[in-house]
């Protein structure tokens, strides 16, 4: 078995570290700097668990001694010093981040590295991105690429039209952060929250407006080839001007842990949610303006028992899938690798990454996650 160090045992982190074990092909360690968050925890005889903090850099360096990888569910502002350790320890190094100016580190530990450093495996950034890829190399010329993701309540009951799906931490800085796009053939950064648009699906409203990180690395590896390319988190309709007033008319962009306080004690949890997958490529093939379109929902499910939100199991999955990807060879062992560098088929077909499956295509399949080896 290979040994995986889970960093992180939040919401996503503990998923993560429960799918790759129930495999039998990992040994996971699972740590936290917090004895509640450990405390908390659905004990599992399969998981070793650890009290660590990912600051204290020797401690780090000595728990990832000897281990295959790492991957890193910690708050973003811990990326840098997880990622450093991973290149001191020469062991793999996996993220979730949406941080642009986290990704940038990373990458530079990545140069030279004789271990893979592949960041922002999630939803988005992540499998949106591998998905975008694979329909731009369709294309002869590409005019526009488009990506819009959301995890939202299934059953929304306030004014903001919203649950608290993920982390906090992670919904405030892609609200706050300049957003990468490239408009009229010119890289740029665009604000947060403007941009609105709205759109139906299956005959619900949707708005969609600008936020921090989706994109990902494709400005890096589309760019000078395509006109427009940007990334729209969507919401309900209503959610952007709330949280523009909030955010800029307050001022609370300022005082960010005054926001992260009232969010996390008026605006409920839930595991009732669904992810919403929309991405639009156009360009001409044969000669012709073409547009294709990507669109995917998923919902939450039981695994094993225990209910998930779509966002547990999509951003779960897709690290999992990674990961497996990199364990099997089917992935570069060293260097910065990029979400596009992985084949959409080949993600598809992993036993973790069938979860993206869409209804008409998905094939009956062993229990999620389960031994193939």
């Amino acid at each position: 078995m290979k040994g995986v160090v889970v960093i992180g045992a939040g919401k996503i982190g503990a998923t993560v570290a429960e799918l790759l074990a129930s495999t039998g092909d990992y040994q996971v360690t699972l740590a936290d700097r917090s004895p509640e968050v450990l405390g908390n925890l659905d004990r599992d005889e399969r998981i070793r668990i650890m009290a660590a903090d990912a600051e204290d850099s020797l401690k780090l360096l000595d728990l990832l001694n000897g281990q295959f990888a790492i991957i890193n569910a910690a708050p973003f502002r811990l990326t840098k010093h997880i990622a450093e350790a991973a290149r001191a320890a020469g062991t793999h190094y996996l993220d979730l981040t949406e941080d642009v100016v986290s990704t940038r580190r990373v990458k530079e530990l990545a140069a030279n590295a004789e271990t893979a450093f592949i960041p922002q495996c999630g939803l988005a950034p992540g499998f949106v991105s591998i998905v975008a890829f694979d329909m731009a190399n369709g294309f002869e010329v590409l005019d526009s690429v488009r990506l819009r993701v959301g995890a939202l309540p299934q059953y929304p009951s306030n004014a903001i039209n919203y649950n608290l799906t993920w982390s906090t931490d992670g919904v405030i800085n892609e609200y706050c952060e300049a957003c990468e796009a490239i408009v009229n053939g010119v890289r740029r950064e665009v604000p947060p929250l403007e941009e609105r648009e709205e759109f139906s699906l299956d005959g619900v409203t949707y708005e969609a407006f600008n936020t921090s990180g989706g994109v990902g690395t494709l400005c890096d590896t589309l760019e000078g080839k395509v006109r427009t390319l940007n990334y729209r988190t969507i919401r309900y309709p209503g959610h952007a001007a709330i949280m523009r007033a909030l955010l800029n008319d307050l001022r609370l962009r300022d005082r960010r842990n005054v926001l992260k306080d009232i969010l996390e004690h008026a605006v409920p949890t839930t595991l009732q949610d669904v992810v919403i997958i929309f991405v639009t490529v156009s360009g001409h093939k044969k000669g012709h303006l073409v547009q294709q379109t990507y669109a995917n929902k998923i919902y939450s499910r039981d695994v094993d028992g225990r209910t998930l939100s779509a966002i547990q199991i999509t951003t779960a999955a897709a690290i999992c899938t990674v990961l497996d990807l990199l364990a099997t060879g089917q992935l570069r062992q060293s260097g910065f690798i990029r979400q596009e560098d992985i084949p959409l088929k080949v993600f598809l077909e992993n036993r973790f990454g069938e979860v993206y499956a869409k209804p008409e295509t998905s094939v009956p399949h062993q229990r999620f996650g389960g031994s193939e080896r």
